[in-house]
């Protein structure tokens, strides 16, 4: 079988972007963004899926992190979708409902070159104390965008802001880890050039 992998360099006004991965991973992960609570729920990300995951971002965190985390959900989804190539032979669709502490939160994933997010939690979720809560939502809107994926994520319930983050990344990458699956038995799945 050929390795899944892929390198994607991004620059912008605002953001340099290396990030390399490897979807048939063991989950080994260096990330550096420059935003601590970021690299936490990336590295989560890497080992829940089994990814291995290298990401080196620099952005203008003096204005504040939305470039840097929505331009690694970008680049994150470019190389996830470069990885999986024509997509033939995977499971194409994923789920996890993941408790964590008094949290509960479901992750369902669609690979179906259909990008779109449902993103459904309570309009005073709070964030964790150093990380936006709404910025959990754009990173998730990046990446679903670029791997050209249909993803829905529901908060449940819960009260810590830490938690519901880390809930959300560790559902999507074990939503996205069974939807990436190779299965010998799945037969017919269309090239990523045709609306699945």
């Amino acid at each position: 079988m050929s390795p899944r992998t892929s390198t994607r360099h991004r620059k912008t006004a605002e953001t340099r972007i290396e990030l390399d991965i490897n979807l048939d991973g063991s989950g080994d992960s260096k990330i550096r963004t420059g935003i601590g609570f970021f690299d936490h729920m990336l590295t989560l990300f890497a080992r829940h899926g089994l990814f291995d995951l290298n990401l080196d971002a620099e952005g203008d965190l003096e204005v504040d992190f939305h470039h840097t985390v929505e331009d690694s959900g970008i680049t994150l989804g470019e190389a996830m979708r470069e990885a999986l190539g024509d997509k033939h032979g995977i499971r194409r669709y994923g789920c996890c409902h993941l408790p964590m502490d008094e949290t509960l939160v479901r992750v369902v994933v669609d690979l179906s070159n259909r990008p779109h997010l449902e993103f459904h939690a309570a309009p005073n979720t709070p964030s964790a104390p150093n990380f936006p809560f709404t910025l959990v939502e754009e990173f998730c809107r990046a990446l679903a965008s670029n791997l050209r994926a249909n993803i829905h994520v529901e908060v449940f319930y819960g009260r810590d802001g830490h938690h519901i983050a880390e809930a959300i990344f560790k559902g999507l990458a074990r939503a996205l880890r069974e939807a990436c699956e190779r299965d010998s038995r799945v037969k017919g799945i269309p090239s990523t050039k045709e609306a699945l």
